[in-house]
């Protein structure tokens, strides 16, 4: 990722959640490798790893939980296809504000899938 350094401070700070908004020029299951290399390479251990995506438009939702020392994190990482990568946005979030953005992402996602066992599980989880 090239806004790896962007996204290693973002990791310091505040807030349970990290949330990332940017294009990329990958599919779903290289953009999630991409950002656990850039999480990893920071120093933070990944312990969790989800992405929701949508076939309809070109946009998906990846879900990291880190751990570091004694911390824990969770990134968020909102990506949309482009012809290359580039940060849009990066912010930390506290809890609530965090779980609802998250919910919301999925949500919009996953609006046609709702009666899908699978997802109904891996949202209450959240």
């Amino acid at each position: 990722m090239e806004f790896k350094d962007e996204l290693s401070r973002a990791l310091e700070g505040d807030g349970l959640w990290t949330v990332v908004t940017f294009k990329t020029p990958h599919g779903p299951g290289v953009t999630l490798e991409k950002l656990v290399e850039a999480v990893e390479s920071a120093g933070w251990s990944v312990t969790f790893r989800a992405n929701w995506w949508t076939a309809d438009i070109p946009y998906g939702l990846a879900r990291l939980d880190l751990k570091k020392g004694n911390r824990e994190k969770i990134l968020l990482g909102k990506w949309i296809l482009g012809s290359s990568c580039e940060l849009i946005r990066l912010e930390n979030m506290a809890l609530e504000k965090g779980r609802d953005e998250f919910f919301r992402m999925v949500d919009s996602i996953t609006s046609t899938l709702i009666h899908d066992p699978v997802i109904r599980t891996m949202r209450e989880q959240y």
